[in-house]
């Protein structure tokens, strides 16, 4: 199915909502196809030294040690092959970048990230494990997720893709709530290789796949940032938006996934990429002040020289994080190199339009904000009123202005990958020639006096950053296995019984059952020695099916519509029971609880386990406490703390054995944890009594 969708460049394409076409032969593909190919080798590389490691371990054998040693060195030779070969790719900048030959003026290239790579999940014994149910009746759900999954791969570089990836994340959440238990972990492992190194990482929950998700979400709007055309103020502002919502997904990443299994999603790389992303947004703000602003204007070239210094500011702040002893051996050392060269670059820029300021312009007020401190010498405001000593301090600037080009032109070429960027080159070459150019308008022969030093440039902006994190409302997504049953009933922390198909055939007295509640209806009671009770058809059932037509969804009135219209031969009911249900309160498993129910008649009766009571004590409330105030507030007397959760119900299973017939019944249920080290001080004991076993 395709759709014409408007990217987030302003152009129109048709794209496939099922994500691009993995075998269509533009440069970005070809390059993640190239990344796949190193991911896949790399994994085999490190699974052949792994092995060989374990064996070189495990014999005695000086020969076999020496041939392992020695097959040990190739793989190792191979894997640095790799490794290099992946670091090249992720260092090719300029297929993200627009299309030279579409700009107005030359523009800095940006650094995008590539997206991660993953293997396929197998889903199919979700299902049959976790719900009794043959995986067969959901093909075609299984393969709408498949589907989905391969998509989201190979997302388009514009709006749909973004929908795409959000999409499949949110039905993540369905998957989470319909097949992924809290208490413990299914059988499926979710591989994902790093962005950066291809070392491939692999969990079996559910967490990582979301978070690989939220990653490849940053790392697509960085790539829809770096192609955005900034040679006018609507692309600029598409890449300022791009770059705010990729560090909004880094940050939200990095505060809420943790212990991850790969070093791209860690907390200092998300740290580094969240940084290098408002860097990028700060350059954005300054090719738009430059675009805005008249070359005429004193304070246009105070403005410039202001935000070119915030530029350099940032950027070395994400160097100094590049070099930290994680990063340092981590980051493509063209990724550092290219923030280096920004650094520098945009420094030489700010000493530049200051000197414009001074040379070219009658000097305000607002000059005296310009220095972090003030220049050596005589004061600021006289040198101002001095046209020589205005050139003088101008032409100091541009004497680091050079300095600073001539820096960033030498770390540009020690790095092999930005040698081969003609537009880097072309953007170093320009503004070098125009600052040299302006000392020597400056310049005169019979100056001999020596240069002093220039002042650094007070940084400012006009624009702060602003993180945007991901707005995931924003796409809608339909749980895909809807026809499992309501989510509320149908979920993980149910554990169901098998499917068991009941015949029932209409007495003169009726089936013998009482219903209630909707999708799914109840089996409320079974008259004892009635056709149901016969049938095998107990308390608490769920009927998830009539003559075979499902019915999970289906009303009261609607099923009960369908037993009453059933013919001579009777009906079969399709029954799924409930054997357990995680409560929404997070437990320790080895904690258990006793259950004391008490009621306005008679006295109350115990329910606890034998283990409980070998290894944990308790405490239960003689009488009935009011709501919500079990625990005096300020109360430190526990180790572990004591939890209490409060039920009223007017009816219960055990109503029955403890108060057959009784009127007006009240039942309070507390539930009480505490370890056999807890303490309750005597303020909070109050008509409570301590249990022990004896």
């Amino acid at each position: 199915m395709y759709q014409t969708i408007p990217s987030l460049d302003g152009s129109i394409s048709l794209c496939s909502l099922q994500g691009c076409d993995p075998f269509a032969q533009t440069q970005r593909s070809k390059l993640q196809h190239r990344r796949a190919r190193i991911n896949q080798q790399i994994n085999k590389e490190m699974r052949m030294r792994a092995g060989a490691e374990n064996l070189f371990r495990a014999t005695t054998n000086n020969k076999v040690k020496e041939t392992v040693a020695l097959e040990l060195s190739f793989v190792n030779s191979n894997l640095q092959l790799l490794k290099e070969e992946l670091e090249e790719l992720n260092s090719n900048m300029e297929v993200y970048q627009t299309d030279r030959g579409s700009l107005m003026a030359i523009n800095v290239p940006m650094i995008p990230l590539g997206l991660k790579e993953t293997k396929e999940v197998d889903f199919t014994d979700f299902i049959c494990e976790h719900y009794g149910e043959e995986s067969s009746l959901y093909d075609k759900e299984l393969k709408e997720l498949m589907e989905l999954r391969q998509a989201m791969r190979t997302p388009s570089r514009n709006q749909a893709g973004l929908e795409l990836l959000m999409e499949y994340y949110n039905q993540l959440y369905f998957l989470d709530q319909r097949f992924f238990p809290l208490h413990r972990s299914l059988g499926v492992q979710f591989h994902w290789y790093d962005s950066l190194t291809g070392v491939p990482s692999c969990q079996r929950t559910l967490a990582f796949e979301k978070g690989s998700v939220l990653f490849n979400i940053g790392a697509l709007y960085t790539q829809i940032g770096a192609r955005q055309d900034r040679s006018a103020t609507a692309g600029i502002d598409r890449a300022i938006d791009a770059f705010q919502r990729a560090a909004g997904a880094f940050d939200y990443l990095k505060e809420n996934f943790s212990n991850a299994p790969s070093l791209d999603m860690s907390g200092p790389s998300l740290c580094m990429l969240v940084r290098l992303m408002v860097s990028q947004v700060q350059e954005c703000v300054f090719e738009r002040v430059t675009l805005t602003t008249r070359d005429t204007h004193f304070t246009s070239q105070l403005c410039r020289a202001q935000e070119a210094a915030r530029v350099s500011d940032v950027y070395l702040l994400v160097q100094q994080t590049m070099t930290q002893p994680l990063m340092k051996d981590y980051v493509p050392f063209s990724w550092a190199s290219m923030v280096q060269v920004k650094s520098e670059h945009f420094r030489a820029l700010s000493h530049y339009y200051a000197a414009v300021a001074l040379c070219d312009h009658t000097p305000e007020k607002a000059f005296l904000q310009l220095y972090v401190s003030s220049p050596a010498g005589p004061p600021l405001g006289q040198v101002l009123r001095d046209p020589e000593k205005r050139r003088k301090l101008g032409k100091a600037h541009l004497r680091r202005a050079v300095i600073r080009h001539e820096e960033a032109m030498r770390v540009h070429g020690l790095c092999k990958i930005l040698r081969k960027m003609d537009i880097l080159q072309d953007v170093l070459s320009l503004t070098h020639k125009r600052s040299l150019d302006k000392y020597s308008e400056l310049d005169r022969e019979d100056d001999f006096d020596e240069t002093a030093e220039a002042p650094e440039i007070q940084s400012q902006t006009h624009q702060k950053p602003d993180i945007t994190p991901t707005n995931f409302s924003t796409v809608q997504a339909t749980d895909i296995f809807q026809r499992l049953g309501p989510l509320s009933v149908f979920c993980a922390r149910a554990r169901w019984g098998p499917v068991r198909v009941i015949g029932l055939q209409r007495r003169e007295d009726g089936m013998g059952l009482t219903l209630r509640g909707d999708s799914p209806v109840l089996v409320a009671g079974v008259v004892p020695a009635g056709c149901a009770a016969e049938a095998g058809l107990r308390e608490g059932d769920y009927i998830v099916a009539v003559d075979g037509q499902d019915c999970k969804w289906a009303k009261h009135g609607e099923v009960v519509q369908m037993l009453k219209s059933c013919s001579e031969r009777g009906v079969e009911l399709s029954v799924v029971t409930l054997q357990s249900h995680d409560t929404q309160v997070s437990v320790r498993p080895e904690l258990r609880l006793l259950v004391e129910l008490e009621q306005e008649e008679g006295e109350g009766r115990r329910w606890g386990h034998e283990e409980a009571r070998k290894h944990f004590q308790f405490v239960v409330w003689k009488h009935p406490r009011p709501r919500g105030h079990v625990l005096r507030r300020g109360c430190r007397g526990t180790t572990q703390g004591i939890t209490a959760v409060e039920h009223e119900v007017r009816s219960g299973p055990h109503s029955a054995e403890t108060s057959a017939g009784a009127k007006n019944k009240k039942t309070y249920i507390y539930l009480f944890i505490a370890t056999a080290q807890s303490n309750v001080c005597s303020n909070c004991v109050g008509s409570a009594h301590m249990w022990k076993q004896t």
